[in-house]
């Protein structure tokens, strides 16, 4: 298992990216939002078993420092930070694993720089706007971040739950695997940061964004649509479902829910080699 990681930084626009590379062969990127590289420290060393797998902190998240700290995290915006991450690491286009907020990420890179995706595997992309009732979820997306806006974050992270329907046993699973032992102070700090770069300026945007699906299917890169096996009911695994369907492909079952990757990496490894073969 290549689980070694080099840390190295990236000056973009406005903001400076860190990210990290492990692993030999074709190159994988592994990107969330607002989840930073941290996320995927089970799944990367089992795919740097035969990928050069790079993750990174989106710009204002965690080790990515930015120099607005209003701006928000739109997705072009966040998709040309990767572009031109892409575009220091290599030449020929890569593969790219987005879960989340990452997945729209993707979607967006894709549609801006096809060239440089070879395969994307868009893991439970919240994009609302794809679904039949995207008003009344539109609406609650609001409520989350008015919520925070008048400085009740405990309700917003309430209502944001129960919007999503996460935090079941998956969720639980997935925590107590990533965090063995208790939080440093700093640790605590970093996550109520990142959260509330969350709420304030990652929420609006990514769930606002709609793809232009003409242009995607039109794109040499190969979309795989991906939800989670045990999601069934949560906000993600529906605008999943409605974003393979606005494709006209058929989404494939990953290990999990939202946090598959936390829970199973072993098995979401594999299902995600067997994705990217094709």
């Amino acid at each position: 298992m290549s689980g070694t990681a080099t840390s190295r930084t990236l000056d973009v626009r406005g903001a400076r990216l860190h990210y990290e590379i492990r692993g030999t062969g074709p190159v994988l990127l592994l990107i969330g939002l607002p989840m930073d590289s941290t996320g995927f420290a089970r799944l990367a060393p089992l795919l740097a078993e035969d990928h050069t797998v790079v993750t990174y902190d989106p710009r204002g998240i965690s080790g990515s420092t930015i120099d607005d700290p209003d701006q928000d995290a739109d997705p072009d915006l966040i998709a040309d930070d990767v572009h031109r991450l892409i575009t220091a690491l290599t030449t020929e286009p890569v593969a790219v694993f987005g879960s989340s907020g990452g997945a729209v990420t993707g979607i967006a890179l894709t549609h801006r720089h096809p060239e440089q995706v070879r395969t994307l595997v868009a893991h439970e992309p919240p994009l609302v706007e794809l679904l039949p009732d995207r008003a009344q979820v539109r609406a609650e997306v609001d409520d989350v971040y008015a919520t925070h806006l008048r400085g009740d974050t405990d309700a917003a992270w309430a209502k944001f739950m129960t919007m999503t329907a996460l935090g079941g046993a998956d969720s639980a699973a997935a925590q107590q695997a990533t965090e063995p032992e208790p939080p440093t102070d700093q640790e605590k700090e970093q996550t109520a940061a990142n959260g509330d770069r969350m709420l304030a300026h990652c929420l609006l945007p990514t769930t606002r964004y709609r793809p232009d699906i003409a242009a995607l299917r039109a794109a040499p890169t190969r979309i795989v649509a991906a939800r989670g096996a045990t999601s069934a009911g949560q906000l993600a695994h529906r605008t999943a479902t409605a974003f393979a369907e606005h494709l006209a492909i058929p989404p494939i079952e990953f290990p999990g829910d939202h946090g598959g990757f936390f829970t199973d990496p072993e098995s979401f490894a594999t299902t995600l080699r067997r994705a990217l073969a094709g």
